[in-house]
């Protein structure tokens, strides 16, 4: 334990035959607690892998974020492009869709006008 001139803390002693009013302090190390530097020592390289890994997991999701965002673009420019195709198509299939039935609507005359005629000249 530690001299009461020195605090509390573990490891500080009073040197035997040192007076009291010497500034000199000695540090004991218990050989059971000798291991703990080279603990701490691992622990603090630990912590600079961690740390680092962090680092590289912030920096992933970053890129993965920005990379999400481009996707979420292109999908919504995507999207337009579709809507307008489709908005065209729609405009075209109608048109034709009149086309035809014009073209349906005069097949029905042009055969009227035939049976008509052909009435017509039968009687005479």
């Amino acid at each position: 334990m530690a001299s009461g001139a020195y605090g509390s803390r573990e490891g500080l002693t009073a040197r035997p035959g040192a007076s009291s009013s010497s500034s000199e302090i000695s540090l004991q190390i218990d050989p059971i607690t000798s291991d703990l530097d080279d603990q701490i020592i691992g622990l603090r390289g630990q912590v600079r892998k961690l740390r680092g890994v962090a680092q590289e997991i912030q920096t992933e999701a970053k890129y993965q974020n920005d990379f999400i965002s481009q996707l979420k673009m292109t999908l919504t420019k995507a999207q337009a492009g579709v809507k307008n195709n489709m908005r065209r198509i729609n405009k075209k299939i109608i048109q034709n869709g009149s086309n035809h039935l014009v073209h349906v609507i005069l097949f029905a005359l042009a055969c009227f006008f035939l049976v008509y005629l052909v009435s017509k000249f039968s009687r005479r």
